[in-house]
């Protein structure tokens, strides 16, 4: 190999690694420059607490993707747990958290036992998951028509109050990221997440438990769901059953343009952390112009989740070579 073609490989797994952030880090620049309200704190904190939610889904998501796997039943676990919480609150703050995560963790058990023992495709998989929690979100709410209301002082208090200015919210999440980061990068598990994600194969000729593994990433991918919508109740007060549409989406998205391999096997957290913020940022400055609609997010986003797609076939192609 040539020392242009190393020092091409190297860029490139740099690029993979450190594009969103980059690019984030320029956006913030120019936002900076462009927009005088974009530089207060209270922007910033506003930005964080959006963001708190989606990063936990995504956060979920990475593990899957980096499998190999898809998570198509998210956004339906995540208004699920949210009305599940603001139901449960009226029996404590401990029910409040318990019941959301047991019951979007045992469907995201059901996801990865089916994948795993039955080898059906994780499309077809969650994406029965979504409508199934969809159904059941709506059969709890009486078609959608009750509004459960949060009726646990400290379980509101877990979305609504802050500390040292940041949001509770922004605490719970961002400690649960570092934990993620570390179960990637520094254990057992998640060598086991990536030897999946590179070569099903390869990885249970070494030993990995390949079954185990995939079952672990769709509970937690569910469990994560489960809390997003949890903490968003909290900070609403109430269950809203109108939320969650295409945050499917919006996480498979941040998880891609944060450089983790669709086909599996390369990815980490802080890849996706840098994609959640950089499509966050990107709301914030179409709110602060003013004249623009949300829906200009998702065209920037689709544009965004183009261009890094094209990049990363681009990058398989040159380790190959």
């Amino acid at each position: 190999m040539t020392v242009l073609a190393v020092a091409q490989r190297r860029a490139g797994t740099a690029f993979q690694k450190q594009g969103a952030l980059a690019v984030l880090a320029v956006v913030v620049l120019i936002a900076f420059g462009a927009f005088p309200n974009f530089r207060s704190l209270d922007n910033a904190a506003t930005i964080l607490v959006a963001a708190a939610p989606p990063m936990l889904i995504a956060l979920g998501m990475t593990f899957v993707i980096i499998t190999g796997g898809i998570d198509l039943s998210v956004g339906s676990l995540y208004v699920l747990g949210g009305v599940l919480a603001a139901w449960a609150s009226q029996y404590g703050f401990l029910a409040a958290i318990a019941v959301p995560l047991a019951v979007c963790g045992a469907i995201g058990l059901l996801n990865g036992a089916l994948i795993a023992y039955t080898g059906m495709a994780p499309f077809i998989v969650t994406l029965a998951a979504l409508l199934g929690a969809r159904g059941l979100m709506r059969a709890v709410s009486n078609e959608g028509s009750t509004t459960y209301i949060v009726q646990n002082d400290a379980f509101h208090t877990l979305g609504t109050g802050s500390l040292l200015g940041i949001g509770n919210q922004v605490w719970l999440v961002a400690i649960i990221v570092l934990l993620g980061m570390v179960v990637l990068s520094r254990t057992r598990f998640g060598n086991a997440v990536y030897a999946v994600g590179g070569s099903e194969d390869a990885a249970a000729l070494m030993g990995v438990a390949v079954r185990r593994t995939r079952i672990g990433v769709y509970v937690l991918s569910g469990l994560l769901a489960g809390l997003a919508g949890t903490i968003n109740a909290a900070k609403l007060g109430s269950g809203v059953t109108v939320l969650g549409a295409g945050m499917e989406l919006d996480a498979i998205a941040a998880v891609v343009i944060g450089g983790t391999l669709l086909t599996g096997g390369a990815g980490t957290v802080a890849g996706t952390v840098a994609g959640v913020l950089l499509l966050g940022v990107i709301q914030n400055l179409i709110n602060q112009v003013g004249d623009l609609n949300s829906n200009w997010q998702q065209v920037i986003s689709g544009a965004f989740l183009a261009l890094v797609v094209v990049a990363q076939t681009y990058l398989v192609r040159l380790r190959r070579a």
